[in-house]
């Protein structure tokens, strides 16, 4: 109250006032020192929320890292190269399963065994996934067919390879190698290239002749993929290993990429008028069939791969494909040796455009032989390989 002439003092802080000093200096004190406290609580609030995240960061990360590890193994496995042994060793292991499941009897075991041994070192295969006389089956029923086909164009001498209890999963693209060797072997124009290699590789002896054309200096950054190494893997091949060993053997061919759908539903019409284009060029003509000297092509999309064989043309210029899947059995090939009248058995090999509506697709295609200069000139030019893009 003024009127007792009392000295007044007013907190700095709330603006209480006090009469005496010193209980103003304590109650500024309660001030500063709960001002402190707050402080301190936010820093340390800031500091364990800090470290929370920290340690949300850290678990997210490793939980990726975790993930990433197991996708590259899954990858690894899917894709062969995972160190878990190649043709030799899944053949046996799969076998071993046939014995135990009671499919196979002991004695058979060791025989199949004694002759996949004897196969394996001197390079050859075996044979038991053959089918041969396909085409020739093909010609005689388009001869006698008057339904709706104006044209076939077929490859000659292409047999038929499956695959095996060796390379179940991961060989189609060595087999359908075999299957384009099997072609050339037969056209006489391929002899000087071929004279080494008479027979048809067994798979092992396949990536042994991808790694020597590495060794060559074709495509190294393919190689690198594979770590230089195929041979006692289970690793996928495509085009450019096709590419590359084809290349190797002085024989010429091209990679087409077809990267991207050119007509309706994601479908590729350009693909199948550049394989008519490839049968029907030096083979035009009256004949309804022709069995031309072209090798078959190999057809690559992701995950899998086949060999063209041939090409049919329907009277209302339809275009239909014929392939050879690896994944196809003999005994549904054999069933091709006896075609009946209908053609049935054809659905294995045909393939119309409303088939094929895979995202991109990439053919081999052989065509010639290639010089020493040639050769050496491709061996540089693989080193920064491009395929050619059909738009």
């Amino acid at each position: 109250d003024a009127g007792n002439d009392e000295q007044l003092y007013e907190c700095p802080m709330c603006s209480l006032t006090c009469t005496n000093i010193q209980i103003l200096q304590e109650h500024v004190d309660l001030h500063l020192e709960e001002h402190s406290f707050s402080e301190g609580g936010n820093i340390r609030d800031l500091e364990l929320a800090q470290w929370l995240q920290t340690e949300e960061d850290n678990r997210q990360r490793s939980e990726e890292e975790k993930r990433e590890r197991e996708e590259f193994k899954k990858l690894q496995r899917q894709y062969g190269l995972d160190n878990s042994g190649g043709y030799k060793q899944q053949f046996l292991k799969n076998m071993e399963k046939e014995v135990d499941r009671g499919k196979m009897q002991p004695f058979e075991y060791h025989k199949r065994k004694a002759d996949m041994m004897e196969c394996l070192a001197f390079g050859i295969d075996d044979g038991k996934t053959k089918t041969s006389g396909v085409i020739e089956a093909l010609c005689k029923y388009y001869e006698n067919e008057n339904k709706d086909v104006r044209h076939v164009w077929l490859s000659t001498g292409v047999d038929h390879f499956h695959s095996s209890l060796g390379d179940r999963g991961w060989g189609c693209g060595y087999r359908n190698f075999q299957m384009l060797l099997s072609s050339l072997l037969q056209n006489s124009s391929y002899n000087d290239c071929l004279r080494d290699t008479t027979l048809i590789p067994s798979i092992p002896k396949i990536q042994s002749m991808i790694e020597d054309a590495w060794r060559e200096g074709f495509d190294p950054h393919g190689a690198s993929h594979f770590n230089n190494r195929l041979h006692g893997s289970k690793a996928w091949i495509g085009a450019c290993e096709i590419y590359s060993l084809l290349t190797s053997l002085r024989i010429k061919c091209q990679i087409i990429d077809f990267h991207k759908p050119t007509g309706p539903m994601d479908t590729h019409p350009r693909l199948f008028e550049w394989v008519l284009r490839y049968y029907s060029t030096d083979n035009e003509g009256g004949t309804k069939v022709m069995c031309t000297s072209k090798p078959p092509i190999y057809l690559q999309h992701q995950g899998h791969s086949r060999t063209i064989v041939g090409i049919e043309e329907k009277k209302n210029k339809t275009l239909c494909l014929l392939l050879f899947d690896p994944g196809c059995p003999s005994q549904e090939m054999q069933k091709l040796l006896k075609q009946n009248s209908d053609g049935t058995s054809l659905r294995l090999l045909r393939k119309f455009v409303g088939s094929l509506k895979e995202k991109q697709y990439q053919v081999v295609a052989v065509g010639g032989v290639l010089s020493l200069e040639e050769k050496a000139a491709r061996c540089h030019a693989s080193q920064v390989l491009t395929s050619e893009k059909i738009p």
